[in-house]
């Protein structure tokens, strides 16, 4: 008999998201046995837009998180395997089908995980670069998974009522998915990695949003977790190479802290100019945005800083050649876009520009030991994530890939922070749960 796949998606004013994700159901080459849609409370159309498509509609009744939503579909449901996605994913063709086979031919495939696609829906400059690094992530991970995926990750019912699913504590999206993961691998299931088992993701990150959730929903439950369960796998976001980056990152931050207090503008003008490169990218796309006012302003005010430490420092000349790169990269993107040869033959000729324009800035550079390290250690960072950043180049362009650099080693440093700020929290409610046991048991002899 043919495995039967129910699918779960949870939804939280998400109509747009949610009609897109139904109809990339709809188009699906193997038709779910039932698709359910679980509304936690939104304000919006979304329950419309489920019974428009003829999925089953629940209501938690309020906002309760998406792992609560999550188990009251799963509690609903009637297929021989649950399959979760969010309400900003989109199926392939090929997607349902592949999770049929697998629970087919592996009776004793317990849950199965997928992944990204290489072509996010949204454009912009962080949207790409945030899912494209999640991708990545899955598309090197093991085969054999260390965690689940409620992303786009499938599971046997029997074997998700039998955890209990998803930790309900978690009110919000966090990491309510990997915690079951954890439970499950204790528990001795088996979990596989399918890195042809794709979705699209739809979501727009903006810059506070990705600090925010990195932070606060990701790092810091996640350390939390690592602590509870002791176990820090080296696979997907906690590689030994993204451990090391870590370290390497405060270390270059701690050696351009002591370079900016020696040399001061001496050392702060070149690196300014470097960042100004790397930026450059992101920069100019999102200038050329609509509703792009805040960036506007911060670029301008960036500017201003490299300006003002420029002639502080006496060093004007470094300011042209800058500007310069930024107004032709600004000038290839807006006009030179009209064939692919044009294109190419643009983005060699800046190319060729931005190497002998970094030549420049760096000669300016203060020749210590302290600032030698600096840049090595930088170049150190990049070449541990040199695939990263070759992955980026070949999916979406190598100026692009050079303007997440600064990105990707400002999110090492606040995983850092994050890893920090979990060990300060996960200690802190150990020692109050063992004072409220020594109450207790104090209270409790007292009674004797």
């Amino acid at each position: 008999m043919a495995v039967t796949v129910s699918v779960v998606i949870p939804v939280y004013n998400a109509a747009g998201h949610l009609r897109m994700c139904l109809a990339a159901l709809r188009q699906s080459a193997s038709a779910p046995f039932e698709c359910i849609v679980v509304d936690d409370g939104s304000t919006d159309a979304s329950p419309e837009v489920a019974r428009e498509f003829g999925a089953t509609l629940l209501s938690t009744g309020g906002r309760s998180g998406p792992a609560h939503a999550r188990n009251m579909g799963a509690r609903h449901a009637s297929g021989d395997v649950l399959f979760f996605i969010d309400a900003d994913v989109c199926v392939h063709p090929g997607t349902l089908g592949r999770i049929v086979l697998a629970f087919g031919e592996d009776a004793e495939l317990d849950a199965l995980i997928g992944s990204y696609d290489t072509l996010p829906h949204s454009r912009d400059f962080l949207s790409q670069y945030k899912n494209l690094m999640h991708c990545f992530v899955h598309q090197t991970g093991r085969k054999q998974a260390c965690t689940f995926w409620s992303g786009c990750g499938a599971i046997r019912r029997s074997v998700f009522l039998e955890h209990s699913g998803f930790d309900e504590s978690y009110r919000r999206p966090a990491i309510e998915d990997i915690e079951l993961g954890y439970r499950l691998i204790r528990a001795g299931k088996k979990l596989m990695l399918d890195r042809n088992l794709l979705v699209k993701h739809l979501k727009r990150w903006t810059f506070w949003n990705l600090i925010k959730t990195d932070i606060k929903d990701r790092g810091v439950p996640w350390t939390e977790l690592i602590l509870r369960d002791k176990a820090m796998p080296n696979d997907l976001n906690l590689q030994i190479s993204a451990r090391i980056s870590v370290a390497l990152v405060f270390l270059l931050f701690l050696f351009a802290t002591e370079g900016a207090i020696r040399y001061g503008g001496y050392f702060l003008t070149p690196v300014l100019g470097m960042l100004f490169f790397l930026l450059g990218r992101y920069w100019v796309e999102g200038a050329a945005q609509p509703n792009a006012t805040a960036l506007r302003m911060m670029m301008g005010a960036a500017l201003v800083a490299f300006v003002a430490i420029a002639w502080a420092s006496r060093m004007l000349t470094m300011v042209p050649p800058v500007l310069l790169g930024y107004a032709l990269l600004y000038l290839r993107d807006r006009y030179a876009q009209t064939s692919a040869r044009r294109a190419r033959m643009t983005g060699r000729a800046y190319a060729i520009y931005f190497v002998l324009t970094l030549i420049f800035i760096v000669t300016y550079l203060p020749n210590s030991v302290s600032v030698m390290v600096f840049y090595l250690i930088f170049i150190a960072i990049v070449i541990i994530n040199n695939q990263f950043y070759f992955f980026l180049g070949s999916k979406w362009g190598g100026l692009c890939a050079l303007a997440a650099i600064p990105f990707h080693l400002l999110y090492h440093f606040y995983n850092g922070l994050s890893f920090m700020a979990g060990v300060v929290r996960h200690t802190w409610r150990n020692l109050g749960e063992r004072q409220d046991s020594s109450l207790e048991l104090h209270a409790g002899e007292k009674r004797q």
